[in-house]
């Protein structure tokens, strides 16, 4: 592990308890967060995407104004729903993105998590007519369309009354550097192997759609090995970036044992059903500095990735969440390898 970020799911909603009443609470806060996180140290500030939900949405809008009020963290997501995207207009706000924020983001995008719309996708205007239960085929087509236009492929064709005969034309503006920048959120070990291929980052999903007997974490650390090789065996030479998320709080105050001490009880993983799918969860981490380094220590998936991203409870305003990642950033992340936002970009491990 070289960084971790926060990963907010942007919940909101008007019950007690909570300091995120409204959708507007929530952009407001989820702002001063990010703020708060880069004066920290923290690497990265990383949204959720839940369309027909109280929960964060549009990100464009909100990651340009986190880059705008930031200097040094990375803004980015995990995950956006390719399925409810139009693959050109994103990969224009995409290049948009990187060019203000200067190359800090990292979009992690994916054929999306369970919703609570009934193929909400569809009532977007996008129909998979092959596969109308799952929308996978759709949300794979519309991202190899996506990466051809960040490629700066010329795909529409020109009026020649404009351009001149047979031109044709690339999405505007276009970001040397986005493909860099685009992660894919792997949950199997074969789509780890696809990612891989692809020459893409990774975000390894906080579940997995694999239930083998193993430990989570170890589930994790395979799918990240198989990614890393497939990379390699494609002919892609870079240095891959590869992040996990976590639920992780240091109890250093009475506040946090109230909140999640009887957390530090519950060491196991979960299985569930997603999606019809037999599935495995992590589990949650809370416990003393001390403890949560060893434990976090023979995590085999966070110590194999560069990034940790961190879930947060967003909902308990941005205070408490600053102190949270405060206290990760002073008591824990330095014993598992962390560089401070200070020290430079995140870089991954070349292959």
């Amino acid at each position: 592990m070289k960084a971790f970020g926060f990963l907010s799911f942007g919940h909101y909603a008007d019950v007690p308890g909570s300091s995120t009443r409204t959708a507007g609470d929530m952009l407001r806060q989820t702002i001063e967060i990010a703020e708060g996180a880069d004066e920290i140290g923290v690497n990265g500030a990383y949204v959720r995407v839940h369309h027909w939900a109280r929960q964060a949405a549009s990100p464009m809008p909100l990651l340009s104004a986190m880059a705008a009020r930031t200097k040094r963290i990375e803004v980015g997501t995990g995950v956006i729903d390719m399925r409810y995207e139009n693959p050109f207009q994103f990969a224009e706000e995409a290049a948009a993105l990187d060019f203000i924020a200067d190359g800090r983001i990292a979009l992690g995008v994916s054929r999306g998590s369970p919703e609570t719309a009934l193929r909400g996708y569809e009532t977007f205007g996008y129909v998979d007519g092959e596969d109308p239960e799952r929308g996978s085929i759709l949300a794979r087509e519309k991202f190899d369309l996506f990466l051809r236009a960040v490629d700066g492929e010329r795909i529409a064709p020109g009026d020649p009354r404009m351009v001149g005969p047979g031109q044709y034309l690339h999405v505007e503006p276009h970001s040397p550097t986005l493909r860099d920048h685009i992660w894919w959120g792997a949950g199997s070990r074969a789509t780890a192997e696809d990612t891989g291929r692809k020459g893409l980052n990774m975000m390894s999903s906080t579940l997995l759609t694999e239930a083998t007997g193993q430990p989570f974490h170890e589930l994790q650390r395979e799918q990240i090995d198989l990614f890393r090789a497939a990379y390699k065996d494609a002919g892609h030479t870079g240095a891959p970036r590869v992040s996990v998320s976590r639920s992780v709080f240091p109890l250093v105050s009475d506040m946090d044992r109230a909140y999640f001490g009887l957390r530090s009880e519950d060491g196991d993983d979960q299985i569930g059903i997603i999606d019809g799918m037999r599935s495995t969860f992590g589990k949650t981490y809370a416990a003393e500095p001390d403890v949560l380094i060893s434990q976090l220590k023979q995590d085999e998936a966070v110590m194999a990735a560069d990034t940790l991203m961190l879930t947060i409870p967003n909902q308990l305003g941005p205070d408490y969440n600053l102190h949270v990642l405060q206290a990760f950033a002073e008591h824990v992340a330095p014993a598992l390898g962390w560089k401070p936002n200070t020290e430079g970009p995140v870089q991954g491990d070349p292959i």
